[in-house]
């Protein structure tokens, strides 16, 4: 049997096609491979992709059109210059209008576009928004198929990420209570999916976490806190925590959601991710009111947080740094809640071995926390040594920068400034010599806590008999005459001290203060009060340029020895007077007369 003309014809013509189809699908789909390859997209890029792939977007062979869009997305989603190469061929609005209409693969795919644009910049994400592709979007989260629920959610959560604008957008086109839906999904992926979206929606403002809050999120998202998939747990930790950041009835919202235990649970999560979240969570939760803190360490969150500081480190431990300093800020009491659950050691640690320094900054601001609210607060961080570390930070700045360059524009500003802080609000309640003596040094310390250390001095000697005693021994008074010495600016050899200048000016000479610097000053009032504990004669001795004062006095009496034997030879070979020791002190000798 022979094969007419005409239907050898249909087929040759059939051939032709069927081979431009089968090329057509090689070529998207070798694109889309090669596209999976960083190194080949500038090859591509500059043998023009884009304008090939966006006819292949309208194709009338769905495989076609689903590889198109899949090499498209890996094409965006490598940086932000082939993504606005995607807004520039005027691909979105072909996306968007085959989103209703192809079937469940392509809307994966063309989501994917979408998200891989979106992601990069706010700008890119709100050119997304311009093409109308919300409401697609929104559609597809009411599709049957989870893929495509899931790569929607993806996209929206990108979206909605980077402002408070676009994240109103979403708000808008009434992503959240579908996203809820989600959420309650038995498909792990798109639980994922969905809770991190509604994350990236409460993270902006009060206002958007209360329309999160409003779609009933909160009892359906916490109980996920106990969820065995870490993945989930991780974003609902996020979730949660974005929302209850803002305010404290939105925190108040959260903690009735009943996160207590398994939020504390999380801290010990073998996820460090999960770990992370679950402190952040925590964290803003404490820091609003004593109420709510208080409800933590209730919870035995304190241990727990405590622990968490000790496991982790680097940018880890952030949230429990700050989570200990919040509950320590509100009161004594709690406070002491960190102090009993061992919150120092940690938190001295961080302080001397983290390299970032708003790490240490945290951990400086959270000592202070716990150091300024009375003296047996103080003494706990100073057997811990916790002063001189925070010196130590605050001294370390390179040689010749002025204090004034530290704090506003040198590198490490925010540390000194939170390390000075710190100091000054533990220094203020420590009553201990044995805490304050390292700080006395006035070469090392700077002025403006030297000040605070004097000062605490001048509280401290005047009603301690022992500490008075205690205080000389070791060599605080020399340094006391030491620092007066220096802040008075004057040279060695004359009298220079507030003590020494005192005295000048009882013998008389009522200029002698004239010039110095202490005068009327802070630390002249509490170098007086100290030097006010001691004989004249112990704070003179004691005094910078006391020696060469002695000596003069040695020549003084030379001379007038000289004098009287060459008129009679009377003192012909009397001894010159000797120099104090340390077991007697008393002032130089006068001159005998002949």
């Amino acid at each position: 049997m022979t094969t007419s003309p005409t239907a050898a014809n249909t087929r040759a013509v059939f051939a032709v096609f069927e081979k431009y189809q089968k090329e057509r699908l090689m070529f998207v789909q070798t694109v889309a491979d090669l596209a999976s390859r960083e190194s080949n997209i500038d090859a591509l890029q500059s043998a023009g992709v884009m304008s090939l792939l966006r006819p292949l977007l309208l194709d009338n062979v769905p495989a076609i059109q689903q590889a198109a869009a899949l090499a498209l997305g890996r094409l965006a989603n490598y940086n932000e210059d082939m993504s606005q190469s995607v807004v520039d061929s005027d691909i979105l609005p072909q996306l968007v209008y085959s989103l209703s209409e192809q079937n469940r693969f392509y809307k994966k795919a063309a989501a994917f576009v979408l998200r891989a644009v979106a992601k990069h910049s706010p700008e890119l994400a709100q050119s997304v928004v311009d093409s109308g592709a919300l409401t697609a979007l929104i559609s597809c989260l009411e599709e049957f198929d989870p893929g495509v629920k899931e790569s929607a959610a993806w996209a929206l959560g990108y979206i909605a990420r980077h402002n408070g604008e676009l994240s109103q957008a979403v708000v808008d086109a009434g992503a959240v209570p579908l996203l809820v839906l989600c959420v309650q999904e038995p498909e792990l992926s798109l639980r994922r999916i969905a809770a991190s979206a509604l994350s990236d929606i409460a993270k902006h403002s009060p206002e958007l976490a209360q329309c999160v809050v409003d779609a009933n999120t909160v009892p359906i998202v916490a109980p996920l806190l106990a969820n065995p998939d870490a993945k989930l747990r991780r974003q609902v930790c996020s979730a949660l925590a974005q929302i209850a950041k803002h305010t404290v009835d939105l925190a108040e919202t959260v903690v009735d959601g009943e996160i207590f235990p398994n939020a504390l649970n999380c801290l010990k999560d073998v996820d460090g991710y999960v770990k992370k979240n679950a402190a952040t969570l925590v964290c803003e939760i404490a820091k609003h009111t004593p109420e709510l803190a208080q409800l933590i360490v209730n919870s035995g969150g304190i241990a727990a947080v405590v622990d968490y500081v000790n496991e982790t480190r680097g940018n880890a431990r952030l949230p429990g740094v700050m989570t200990l300093g919040y509950v320590a800020a509100f009161s004594e009491t709690l406070a002491l809640a960190v102090i009993v659950a061992k919150g120092v050691p940690p938190l001295t640690q961080a302080l001397v071995i983290e390299n970032e320094e708003h790490i240490k900054a945290a951990c400086a601001w959270s000592l202070g926390q716990i150091g300024r609210h009375s003296p047996d607060h103080a003494k706990i961080l100073a057997d811990h040594a916790v002063l001189p570390k925070l010196l130590k930070i605050l001294t370390s700045g390179e040689k010749g920068s002025s204090a004034a360059t530290d704090v506003e524009a040198g590198p490490g500003a925010d540390l000194k400034t939170k390390t000075k802080r710190a100091l000054k609000c533990i220094l203020e309640k420590t009553l201990s010599i044995e805490a304050l003596d390292p700080l006395l040094q006035p070469n090392v310390t700077p002025p403006n806590i030297l000040k605070y250390v004097v000062g605490q001095f001048a509280k401290i000697l005047p009603h301690d008999v022992a500490a008075r005693r205690s205080f000389v021994t070791s060599g605080g008074l020399q340094r006391i005459q030491e620092i007066a010495n220096l802040f008075a600016g004057m040279a060695p050899g004359v009298p220079g001290t507030l003590a020494q200048q005192q005295a000048v000016d009882r013998n008389g000479n009522n200029g002698a203060l004239h010039g110095n610097a202490l005068t009327g000053t802070k630390m002249g009032e509490y170098i007086t009060t100290i030097n006010e504990c001691y004989p004249e004669e112990i704070v003179r001795y004691y005094s910078p340029g006391y020696s060469a004062t002695l000596l003069d006095k040695i020549d003084e009496y030379n001379k007038q020895q000289e004098f009287g034997a060459g008129g009679s030879g009377q003192h012909a070979g009397q001894q010159l007077p000797r120099l104090p020791s340390s077991d007697h002190i008393a002032a130089a000798p006068q001159g005998i007369t002949a």
